[in-house]
């Protein structure tokens, strides 16, 4: 178990460079850097980089999905944030302080996301909200689509407010793929390699020609998804 713990902790970690598709590694941080090569941030993270961030990925009980779908998810924003906004991985709250949270307090599922950010000491939440996860075997046994979407905001736990989005509550996330041939584990974790990659892409500025990835699925028709 503890191998294949580390298999996979090091397939995230590849996959996190792989979505960074070279996305720039150089450069002066918190500089402005606006150029027609760029995509600006909605909210630059980076300005902020010295401020403790968790991720709170929530996964609604009722959702038929892997249960390891919010861990996977968890952990390919994490190494996202760091591969493509630079910042120390010691200021990301760990995943397993979450889930001893989780697993100790008996009003966990009450608390709001500011007051569970709060408790681990974290400036800032970056709340994802799952709506929805398909995966359907196509084909050949252990070939998969998928298609999962999202919700994402930056929340201050100081002010209680939203930094991110301006415009809208949250930012929809949408993302999937026709076929995937290693199986359902391996389908989950590319899903949530790319809903990881979509949320973050929006929290720096990122090379224009690094912003769209191919499971990009912003205009997807969910209600003729399995049709």
């Amino acid at each position: 178990m503890a191998s294949k713990t580390k298999n996979l902790s090091v397939f995230l970690a590849l996959a996190a460079v792989s979505f960074c598709g070279g996305c720039e590694m150089l450069g002066v941080l918190g500089s402005p850097r606006r150029s027609e090569g760029k995509v600006p941030a909605e909210y630059d993270l980076r300005e902020h980089k010295d401020q403790k961030i968790l991720v709170l990925v929530d996964q609604p009980g009722w959702l038929n999905a892997q249960t390891n779908l919010r861990y996977y998810l968890t952990d390919a924003i994490n190494k996202n944030i760091i591969v493509n906004l630079r910042i120390n991985p010691e200021n990301l709250i760990e995943y397993g302080r979450l889930s001893l949270l989780r697993s100790n307090r008996a009003d966990f599922s009450l608390l709001g996301p500011v007051e569970i950010g709060t408790a681990l000491d974290a400036n800032t939440v970056l709340l994802v909200t799952i709506e929805d996860c398909q995966l359907s075997e196509v084909g050949e046994p252990n070939y998969y689509k998928g298609l999962l979407s999202a919700r994402a905001a930056l929340l201050d736990t100081a002010s209680g407010k939203k930094l991110w989005p301006k415009s809208d509550d949250s930012k929809s996330i949408n993302v999937g793929f026709d076929i995937e041939e290693r199986g359902r584990e391996i389908a989950v974790i590319r899903l949530a390699g790319a809903c990881a990659y979509c949320t973050v892409r929006y929290l720096y500025d990122c090379p224009r020609n690094k912003f769209e990835i191919p499971e990009d699925r912003c205009d997807v028709d969910w209600g003729r998804w399995d049709k």
